[in-house]
């Protein structure tokens, strides 16, 4: 599985690679990510309802599981699923997988059995202060040729 990396140096490109990612994305679609605490993860979903249309403030949903924003292009689905108790728990998380909007799931490892095969992985890794590498694993093809429509664009575009 090849993977892709992009390089960030400030807030503004991460979020500016999530705009890109969110015109290219589909109903339906699922990313996955992943990082430490405070590596990005809610800044690039910001990113990604500013490219989907989305107006309204977003933030983590640490202690809601999942937020729902429908006022764009597609609808963003954006979960938070650290604090689950039990990973088998069912949520309805399928619903979402399949629905018609864009789901975006932080600390998806701890749901793993319950992801859906196809996927966008990313994976933030802190740098240093401002610099993150932005790693996307792609897990089936329309996913893998975003990924090299995203990397072929690069931030400065």
């Amino acid at each position: 599985m090849e993977s892709y990396v992009i390089q960030t140096n400030a807030a503004e490109d991460t979020i500016t690679v999530a705009q890109r990612l969110a015109r290219l994305l589909e109903e339906g679609m699922v990313l996955t990510l992943e990082g430490d605490l405070g590596a990005g993860k809610t800044t690039f979903t910001k990113g990604l309802a500013t490219g989907l249309g989305i107006n309204r403030n977003v933030n983590s949903p640490t202690f809601t599981i999942i937020k729902e924003y429908k006022s764009g292009r597609l609808p963003l689905y954006h979960m938070d699923v650290y604090r689950l108790d039990d990973e088998g728990e069912d949520l309805g998380f399928e619903e979402y997988f399949n629905g018609d909007g864009v789901t975006v799931v932080e600390w998806a490892h701890l749901i793993e059995n319950q992801l859906p095969t196809e996927r966008l992985n990313i994976t933030i890794k802190y740098i240093e202060e401002s610099t993150r590498n932005l790693i996307l694993t792609p897990y089936g093809d329309k996913y893998n040729e975003i990924c090299k429509e995203l990397t072929h664009e690069g931030i400065s575009n």
